[in-house]
């Protein structure tokens, strides 16, 4: 299993997101995520995302919160444990221009399609991400585990904390 993080920078009203639509052949051409990536071999969770964050936006996180860990189970793509956090301090400005994945932008919260018939339609997520998005969006939540199983790019069961939901 491959070891990923994913950091959602929370402004207060929006999440800094990146729109993947740069590379080919790319498991989230055309969605909306945090920024991240893959973990190196000598790195912990909270360095890969401190990491990642500083080359695909240059801002030196100096606050976060590890939110949860998810699990992808797919019959299309290499299955991976992904780290998940929120930011809420940091130093500099983001440089919406540096990532070579895709197009950086702030979105707002309230914008997001976490539920069916809410928010912004266009915003194209992964239907796992909403979960965890809503999850992330109640700031009570605590700690969370979720699995979420994929056949091709559908999910098809999510997991959290050992319940089917």
């Amino acid at each position: 299993m491959k070891q990923t993080t994913l950091c959602y920078i929370d402004d207060g009203d929006s999440y800094l997101m990146l729109h993947r639509v740069k590379k080919e052949n790319d498991a989230s051409h055309g969605k909306w995520i945090g920024v991240g990536g893959k973990c190196e071999a000598d790195e912990s969770p909270d360095e890969c995302m401190l990491r990642e964050v500083k080359e695909e936006t240059g801002l030196e996180i100096t606050e976060w919160r590890y939110r949860g860990i998810v699990t992808f189970i797919s019959d299309t793509w290499p299955n991976e444990y992904m780290h998940l956090f929120t930011a809420t301090k940091w130093n500099g400005e983001p440089d919406m221009s540096i990532d070579d994945e895709g197009e950086l932008a702030w979105i707002k919260k309230y914008d997001l399609p976490v539920t069916d018939g809410v928010g912004d339609q266009s915003i194209n997520l992964w239907e796992g991400d909403k979960i965890f998005l809503r999850l992330m969006l109640d700031e009570g939540t605590p700690f969370f585990s979720l699995k979420l199983v994929y056949h091709q790019d559908v999910m098809t069961k999510a997991i959290l904390n050992g319940a089917t939901i």
